[in-house]
């Protein structure tokens, strides 16, 4: 197996910055505006993101939940072993709210057409964006593109991308890792 970095810890923290400062173009003070990141690898780049906002940008009242999408998947009876679900935290309704749903990688966009069924349980959204930290090109199985990328990678079938965060992994770091 051989690894290549993608983004070092500099290059993710601006694009963090640059992602935030896109959100509040288009979202204002976020009064309006509730931000879903997917269990689990979403929900680091989700609380980072509200991090972001509330510390460097001053925007106050972010409401964030972390949506589990295990269940809502399309292949969840197809898996072997047992599945375990993640935990949700959603403690607001997204009735006629702008809902950003937050991913680390956008890849065939099954685990977005879940996230969109799971989110339904909250209410009725006034409208719905993607953004993801890592857009994977040319491995859509799905209709879905984001409307905040980080960055956009052309990746083969064999190779994977893998997202580090300082809070789960200790290291703030993307890899394009090639099973050879």
């Amino acid at each position: 197996m051989s690894d290549k970095i993608l983004l070092n810890s500099k290059e993710i923290k601006i694009i963090l910055h640059r992602l935030a400062c896109q959100l509040i173009e288009n979202h204002g003070d976020f009064s309006n505006t509730v931000l879903l990141g997917i269990q689990p690898r979403g929900t680091f780049l989700a609380q980072r993101l509200g991090k972001l906002l509330e510390e460097e940008y001053n925007i106050q009242n972010i409401k964030l939940g972390l949506l589990d999408i295990t269940f809502f998947r399309d292949d969840f009876r197809r898996r072997d072993a047992p599945l375990e679900a993640n935990t949700t935290h959603v403690d607001f309704i997204i009735e006629d709210k702008n809902v950003v749903i937050i991913d680390d990688v956008l890849f065939s966009g099954r685990s977005i057409n879940a996230a969109l069924s799971a989110m339904q349980s909250y209410g009725r959204p006034k409208q719905t964006e993607l953004l993801c930290l890592i857009d994977r090109r040319f491995s859509r199985h799905l209709p879905i593109q984001p409307d905040y990328r980080g960055r956009q990678v052309d990746v083969i079938n064999n190779e994977r991308v893998a997202v580090l965060w300082e809070e789960n992994d200790g290291k703030d770091a993307i890899y394009l890792t090639t099973n050879d």
